[in-house]
């Protein structure tokens, strides 16, 4: 059987002549489509355990890295949630095929929310892992000192201890443009069945978010799992197979 992680990927080429890094898994669907995290890309460990069971069990699946993330071009300081929602779309347009179940893990989640808002009747269901919905806002702006909030009005960044390589750029483009994109202010029009996937001990992003938006998905059949151990990642082996659980049963 062929690693899913050493699988060569794809490129589309998008509007502005960038290339977006895929893997495409041909198989029966409906299909399934992961949307990654913030920083993250294609090849990280629930991308990857989720292409492994689309191999094994013949499903359709499509991974892909976002503008500046991964594989895909571009620079960090030109990405934000305007151009990470055409990513998906573009994807979900042009490589993905018939009905889908979207997977957004992390930022994931709110760009799959959008894009089902954009695309409803290609969205067959959604799993979302620890979805940090309008991160940019409450889990990131609100929660700065005031020296870094000044620090991106002033200089256009401000760099933060965390996030892949120990350091983590946050863009005065990234918040002022996911300002553009809030959505947990008024009620989400969507009626697919939703199953959120959350962990108590999530640091990042707290069980109460997740609580949140499904009190905003008032018109959709929304399942909450909460994992007493899992943290923000949900990325165990028993958290892995909990989400091919949950996948297998959304695609059903």
């Amino acid at each position: 059987m062929t690693d899913p992680a050493a699988t060569a990927p794809e490129f589309l080429i998008t509007r502005d002549g960038s290339s977006l890094a895929y893997v495409q898994r041909p198989g029966r669907g409906p299909g399934v489509m992961f949307l990654g995290g913030f920083a993250s890309d294609m090849e990280g460990v629930k991308a990857t355990a989720l292409d492994a069971w689309a191999q094994a069990s013949g499903r359709a699946l499509v991974r892909f890295d976002y503008f500046a993330h991964g594989a895909s071009d571009g620079a960090w300081g030109e990405a934000g949630i305007t151009r990470w929602r055409s990513d998906a779309l573009a994807v979900l347009d042009q490589v993905a095929e018939g009905p889908q179940v979207l997977v957004g893990s992390s930022m994931g989640g709110w760009i799959a929310l959008l894009a089902a808002l954009a695309r409803p009747e290609r969205v067959k269901a959604m799993v979302l892992i620890a979805p940090a919905v309008d991160f940019t806002e409450t889990l990131i702006w609100e929660r700065l000192p005031m020296h870094a909030r000044e620090a991106i009005m002033r200089d256009g960044q401000w760099t933060r201890s965390g996030g892949p390589g120990g350091q983590q750029v946050i863009t005065r483009r990234l918040i002022e443009d996911g300002r553009r994109w809030l959505i947990l202010e008024a009620p989400i029009a969507l009626t697919c069945p939703v199953h959120i996937l959350q962990g108590w001990q999530d640091r990042d992003m707290p069980w109460s978010h997740s609580v949140r938006l499904m009190e905003q998905l008032p018109d959709a059949p929304v399942t909450l799992t909460m994992t007493r151990s899992g943290d923000h990642r949900l990325a165990e082996a028993e958290d892995l197979a909990e989400l091919i659980r949950v996948v297998e049963a959304m695609s059903a």
